[in-house]
């Protein structure tokens, strides 16, 4: 996400606002309701609509930036009350083992529909005969190097705190590439505008929705179709799957329905869709502004839907 864009969130907490739609007995706590802010636009995007809802019930809101695997400690320690957008295969054990304990309690999907894997520009196929099946890779690693990795192949992943699911394929089924972690979504996004820009070689970790896939064709890598959860860690070259598709869920603390049993209420109702999603995160990473606005522009023309899930 742009950097202003991410400041400019994180400047002060999120200000009560006087409610025109609340349930009885909301807020149930003086206390602010603290929201987790990953590093993605379309997750400031969520946590701020969610949070714009919670103050039309009355509450105080704050958003507060957590790194994707740190945010998990928080929300179980009570750091952290609430995220309404977690994708489920990015976060592995820290999720899984949340959700198995208790500390963890998962309030449903948000209502995306989310794909990830690695992708390129068409102009590599030229290079790489066989693309889009995964196979060609090992074929023309050297095709996607640089000085630092030759001979394997450069794979930017995903920044380092977003865990780390592509090493763990590439060890698993043993492809001749490096991982290069990203530095944040915008880090990413630039290396990879101007890698199309230049025709340079490039394979990179990535995800859907995105405003990147309306501005620039790209294509995803190609895997086995499997039966059942793709496990990333342990498939083998012959027959491996890529990566497991994500759910996007919400997720809050052990104690946050019984603190705030309205607010609960609604984040359980809470969801969005690609299209709205797909369309905000354009405004924000092209035309610089800012979540606070589309937010506020995404209350005013589905006030009809959000007034449903606080009533």
């Amino acid at each position: 996400m742009k950097r202003k864009t991410q400041i400019g969130l994180l400047a002060a907490a999120l200000a009560l606002a006087a409610p025109s739609f609340t349930l009885a007995k909301a807020p149930e706590s003086p206390d602010p309701i603290k929201i987790a802010v990953n590093e993605w636009t379309g997750q400031v995007l969520s946590a701020t609509i969610a949070g714009e809802v919670l103050k039309k019930m009355g509450y105080n809101v704050e958003l507060v930036i957590a790194g994707a695997l740190p945010q998990l400690a928080a929300i179980e320690q009570g750091e952290l009350d609430l995220n309404p957008e977690v994708w489920d295969n990015s976060v592995t054990e820290a999720y899984t083992n949340g959700l198995a304990s208790g500390a963890i309690v998962a309030a449903g999907p948000l209502g995306l529909q989310p794909r990830e894997g690695w992708v390129y520009p068409p102009y590599m196929e030229e290079l790489c005969p066989g693309l889009p099946n995964y196979l060609a890779l090992y074929d023309c690693a050297k095709a996607f190097g640089n000085a630092e990795t030759f001979p394997n192949g450069r794979l930017v992943g995903y920044p380092a705190d977003w865990g780390t699911r592509d090493i763990d394929v590439v060890k698993a089924i043993g492809l001749p590439f490096k991982v290069v972690p990203g530095g944040s979504e915008g880090a990413m996004m630039a290396e990879l505008k101007s890698a199309i820009a230049a025709k340079e070689p490039i394979l990179m970790m990535f995800w859907e929705p995105h405003w990147i896939f309306a501005e620039t064709e790209l294509k995803f890598v190609e895997w086995n179709a499997t039966e059942g959860e793709c496990v990333e860690e342990t498939q083998v070259k012959e027959t491996a799957c890529g990566f497991a598709q994500a759910q996007a869920q919400k997720i809050h603390s052990d104690d946050f329905a019984a603190k705030y049993p309205a607010a609960a209420a609604m984040i359980a109702k809470f969801t969005l869709n690609n299209a709205d999603h797909n369309a905000m995160i354009l405004e924000v990473d092209k035309k610089g502004r800012t979540a606070e606005e589309l937010a506020a522009e995404w209350m005013a023309k589905n006030e009809a839907v959000w007034t449903t899930w606080i009533q």
